[in-house]
């Protein structure tokens, strides 16, 4: 787990094995940006233009990997790879982790504005949110080319992958949505309406809302069917039924 606070952030990362937390100091972060793959830790600095590579076990930063401008970070499932966003020049970076360095550079094209990324199940398929112009781009992971981009919402940020792979979702930050993205047509499939300003998504492997009233302010759980799937009430987080789609 990591956490952070204030704008030159301290970032907490914690060992499941270890009986403490330790606290390792890195430069200026996004609190929802950064990926943990067994025994390492990809976080990018905005700041200093770095990935600081973080040693799970120990705690210690073990090396800084410089990138053009570090946003979203996903490592891909069997490890090897890791894919960051840079919103200064458009590109998404890739990343070996056996030598952290950077292998290649995929250009998304003009006045892009990459943010979060994630990567499928199977590995074949990276997913970048862009803020500007409003979509996302489908990257395969093999050739580390653009084979496809969705319209989505206004300002898309957080995205995720469903465990099955089949459906992608993205936070719409201007809108107040959340486009749901069928990958094997790679189309939105519904629109589901959140709270305001939502910027960062995860996917939990099972299905079912809270079952007591006092787990939220004001009995603020509800489930709707499409078009309103949901609904936020109180000081809840909001929660989207993934199995009716």
């Amino acid at each position: 787990m990591a956490s952070t606070s204030g704008q030159h952030n301290r970032t907490v990362i914690r060992n499941p094995r270890a009986s403490g937390q330790a606290r390792i100091t890195l430069g200026l972060i996004n609190s929802r940006h950064r990926a943990v793959h067994g025994s390492r830790a990809y976080v990018p600095d905005q700041q200093d233009f770095i990935i600081s590579v973080v040693d799970t076990a120990t705690n210690t930063v073990v090396t800084t990997i410089p990138i053009s401008g570090g946003a979203g970070v996903a490592v891909t499932p069997d490890g090897t790879r890791a894919y960051v966003t840079s919103p200064g020049d458009g590109t998404v970076s890739v990343i070996d982790t056996a030598t952290n360095t950077m292998v290649a550079t995929i250009f998304l094209g003009t006045n892009q504005n990459p943010s979060g990324v994630a990567i499928t199940p199977d590995g074949s398929r990276a997913y970048v949110t862009i803020n500007l112009p409003n979509i996302v781009s489908v990257i395969d992971t093999t050739t580390n080319t653009v084979v496809t981009t969705i319209p989505v919402g206004l300002s898309p940020t957080g995205v995720a992958i469903t465990p099955d792979g089949t459906r992608a979702y993205v936070t719409n930050n201007d809108s107040n949505t959340v486009s749901v993205i069928d990958t094997a047509t790679n189309t939105v499939t519904a629109t589901l309406v959140v709270g305001i300003g939502p910027n960062a998504i995860a996917i939990s492997p099972g299905i079912g809302p809270p079952t007591k009233k006092d787990q939220c302010k004001d009995d603020g759980w509800r489930i709707f069917t499409i078009p309103r799937k949901i609904k936020k009430k109180g000081n809840c987080v909001s929660f989207v039924n993934i199995g009716g789609h």
